[in-house]
């Protein structure tokens, strides 16, 4: 019996310390990551990228999962073991990104890490004269993460692990607006524009005049440097073929993006089929609302007097904010109702910036900072209002923030006992699933009062259904492009903006777009498990903070999970 415990005190703490040694250097390795998560030794750094960077944290990688498989699994407790599983996985999933060299292809017209730094403001704490230092550091820093970019690129047009040419028409939008001519007219001299109170007076000529000279000298000629790159040798280097299988290794590069987002051992044509099955579904369900609504046209039609009748555009930017607001705000009352358990962190709305707007989603998300200092925040794309319809508003909130991203990704930071790589980390068929689920979850609290709106909501649904099948098709099947954005036509009400940025993103990013309608699936199928099994016991609540109580896992972990949770209450229930 003693030498068991000392077996399992020996392998609990050679697992707290991998655990420990692997968060210092991701902290180290990503200063940006590590400013956000409130660690703010390394906040007048940027990230090092270039290839060598980039093989140097492969080898430390590796190496952490030696250790890892030094560790004598069987004597750690059953928390621990899903550690060890989970970082084993993740580990698993970056040296597999690393050899099939994702990396060199970091940008796209949808925007990059380039577009990233211009929100350097809004990601970094500006309240004192060191915060405003370090901020002007990592100003001055923007010339060698230009150079490790194009050094990294460079070697994806040596090898062939290069972007589509669709997915890069248009990117030098992202790029022009930061080169300027007087510093002031940047996005990163902003803060410089008004200082806090904490800023004493007698500093701030100081900054301001280092601000300027690091945008004059060293952000403005990076931007340009840049610019000629990517027009000159980048984008003429891009492939033509659209498919993730046209790459070195394709055909196994995208067998390993469906098991990595969707979590689950499973192949593009299955994924493929579960998304014409879904298709067809909804696509019933659409019938009934159109019916609903008193319309005697056809799909078409209908679709067409959503994208072109006034009533469900907003005329404003600001009106189009407003409507959001009063949905989270509605939502928020019927939190309570929902879950046991709820974050304290609070969410805001912005709008996403212009510089990026024309070739973006129509909204996104961005977590809290990880020790409290900023909320997280909801963005919504004001561009193009004809293509905003109001009648979508509900479906997109109810994801983007609350009960969905916002609501599982704040809860998630500040869950005790996880080890911080949980915490902040993600499986994107957990949370993007989560996130579908959530809109699902308006019906039950009287959102999409009428059928246009329950319209947009099926809508959603049907966009995520259909990515399985475009995705699929594109990367594995070889569907063209157009194929792709006619099958997304004919069976969503999207105008043909947003399907035409939404197929690109897909090309530019193989595999992401599965996980959504994956993970919502498997969480409908627990749930209705559970409440097959526990009958009238079933009880919401309880079922929502099993689901995220141990924050962003596996759907085959979920899944275990839940079974235990239903045999515990079961058991209670007889019991009782």
């Amino acid at each position: 019996m003693a030498g068991d415990a000392t077996q399992k005190r020996t392998a609990s703490k050679e697992l707290g310390q991998l655990l420990a040694d692997e968060w210092e250097f991701s902290l180290r390795e990503s200063p940006l990551f590590a400013t956000s998560f409130g660690d703010h030794r390394f906040d007048d750094r940027l990230p090092a990228t270039s290839e060598a960077d980039h093989e140097r944290r492969n080898t430390q990688e590796r190496e952490f999962l030696k250790r890892l498989d030094g560790i004598d699994r069987d004597a750690l407790s059953p928390d621990e073991q899903l550690n060890y599983d989970i970082f084993k996985r993740l580990g698993q999933h970056g040296i597999a990104e690393h050899e099939f060299r994702s990396y060199r292809m970091p940008i796209t017209k949808m925007g990059g890490f380039h577009s990233g730094f211009a929100e350097l403001p809004i990601q970094v704490p500006l309240r004192t004269t060191d915060h405003y230092e370090n901020y002007i550091a990592r100003l001055n820093a923007f010339s060698r993460l230009v150079e490790d970019h194009i050094d990294v690129m460079r070697a994806g047009m040596r090898d062939g692990h290069v972007s589509a040419d669709v997915t890069l028409t248009g990117v030098e939008k992202t790029i022009e607006p930061h080169i300027v001519e007087d510093p002031a007219e940047s996005p990163l001299f902003k803060p410089l524009t008004k200082f806090p109170e904490t800023v004493p007076e007698k500093n701030r000529t100081r900054l301001t005049d280092a601000a300027r000279a690091a945008i004059a000298e060293s952000v403005v000629p990076s931007y340009r440097r840049f610019l000629d790159f990517v027009m000159k040798e980048y984008v003429p280097a891009a492939r033509t073929e659209i498919a993730a299988t046209a790459l070195p290794d394709g055909e196994a590069f995208y067998a390993h993006r469906v098991r990595m987002f969707t979590s689950l051992e499973i192949t593009a044509q299955q994924v493929h089929e579960t998304g014409q099955s879904e298709v067809k579904r909804i696509r019933a369900e659409m019938a009934e609302v159109i019916r609903q609504a008193g319309f005697t046209g056809e799909f078409k039609a209908f679709v067409e007097f959503l994208r072109t009748d006034e009533q469900f555009y907003a005329k404003t930017p600001e009106e189009l904010m407003k409507e959001n607001a009063y949905v989270l705000k509605r939502m928020d009352g019927e939190l309570p109702t929902l879950f046991g358990r709820m974050p304290r962190m609070s969410y805001g709305i912005r709008k996403v910036p212009d510089y990026t707007a024309p070739n973006t989603t129509t909204a996104y998300y961005w977590p809290p900072a990880g020790d409290g200092s900023r909320a997280g925040f909801y963005y919504i794309n004001t561009y193009d209002l004809k293509s905003r319809p109001l009648y979508e508003i509900e479906a997109l909130s109810l994801h983007e923030a609350v009960p969905g991203h916002h609501f599982q990704i704040a809860l998630q930071q500040e869950l005790e006992g996880l080890p911080n790589f949980r915490r902040f980390g993600a499986f994107t068929a957990f949370v993007e699933g989560w996130a579908l689920y959530a809109e699902r979850l308006g019906l039950e609290r009287g959102f999409y009062e009428d059928p246009y709106r329950n319209f947009g909501r099926l809508v959603y649904e049907m966009w995520r259904a259909t990515r399985l099948v475009v995705d699929t098709g594109m990367h594995a099947l070889g569907w063209t492009r157009q194929q792709a954005i006619d099958f997304m036509a004919e069976n969503t009400a999207l105008s043909l903006l947003n399907i035409e940025n939404e197929v690109d993103r897909y090309i530019a990013w193989p595999g992401q777009a599965l996980a959504y309608k994956i993970g919502e699936l498997k969480i409908r199928e627990l749930r209705a498990r559970a409440e097959r099994a526990l009958g009238e016991a079933f009880d919401i609540r309880a079922f929502h903070d099993t689901v995220l109580g141990n924050g962003a896992v596996p759907l085959d972990v979920l899944e275990a999970m839940i079974d235990d949770w239903i045999a515990s209450e079961k058991k209670g229930h007889a019991g009782g």
